[in-house]
C-alpha cells in the first residue's frame, strides 16, 4: 500500500511561507550544519509530490536539493516551466491526489514525501498522510500561509519522537492515527 509522509518545518506561530510564498525567514535562521535527517527522510521516500508554488519556490533556492523523482502538481504548468537541466527529474501532473497515489502505485512506488502547504492540506484532508516530520523554527512571523488549513474534523496525531537541536530547531514525528 503507497503511503504519504510529510518533512516540514514552521514558525513557531504555525506558518510555512510568509503570504507572499518567500521563506527568508527560514533560510535566516541559524541551522549551522546540523543534520536534521532530511537527507535520510528523503532516501526513506520513493518520490516527491509537490505544487507549484513550492517547486518555485524551491527553484529560487539555487540548485535543486531533491534526490529522488519529483512530481509537481498544476494545472498551468507545462514542460517549458522546467528548467532544461531538471526535466529528466520532473514530471508535471494535473491528476487528484488520489489518483495521483494510486498511478504512483502502479508505479510501484510506496512512499511519497508530500512537500508544500496547499498539497499536504490537501492530501492531509483525504487521510492520505501516514505520518509526519514538522520541525519548529524559533521564529515568529506574525501572519503568512499556515501549514494546516480548515479541516472537516479533528485529525487524531501520536508522538513518536522530538528531536531539539542546538541551533534551537525541534523535530517532532507524528503518526496519523
Amino acid at each position: 500500500m503507497i503511503t504519504g509522509h510529510v518533512m516540514m518545518a514552521t514558525s513557531l506561530d504555525g506558518f510555512v511561507a510568509r503570504k507572499d510564498h518567500t521563506l527568508d525567514w527560514l533560510t535566516k535562521q541559524r541551522v549551522s550544519n546540523e543534520e536534521h535527517g532530511f537527507e535520510k527522510f528523503q532516501e526513506s521516500v520513493d518520490v516527491i509530490v509537490m505544487g507549484s508554488r513550492s517547486f518555485k519556490t524551491v527553484l529560487g533556492f539555487g540548485g535543486w536539493h531533491y534526490l529522488k523523482p519529483t512530481v509537481i502538481l498544476s494545472n498551468s504548468m507545462s514542460t517549458k516551466d522546467i528548467p532544461a537541466e531538471l526535466r529528466d527529474k520532473i514530471e508535471i501532473s494535473n491528476l487528484k491526489p488520489v489518483k495521483l497515489m494510486e498511478m504512483l502505485q502502479q508505479r510501484g512506488c510506496k512512499r511519497v514525501y508530500v512537500d508544500g502547504g496547499a498539497v499536504v492540506q490537501s492530501f492531509m484532508r483525504l487521510g492520505l498522510i501516514q505520518d509526519m516530520k514538522i520541525t519548529l523554527i524559533p521564529i515568529l512571523i506574525g501572519e503568512g500561509i499556515k501549514l494546516f488549513g480548515k479541516l472537516d474534523g479533528d485529525i487524531d496525531l501520536k508522538v513518536e519522537s522530538v528531536n531539539h537541536f542546538k541551533s534551537g530547531l525541534i523535530t517532532t514525528h507524528y503518526t496519523v492515527l
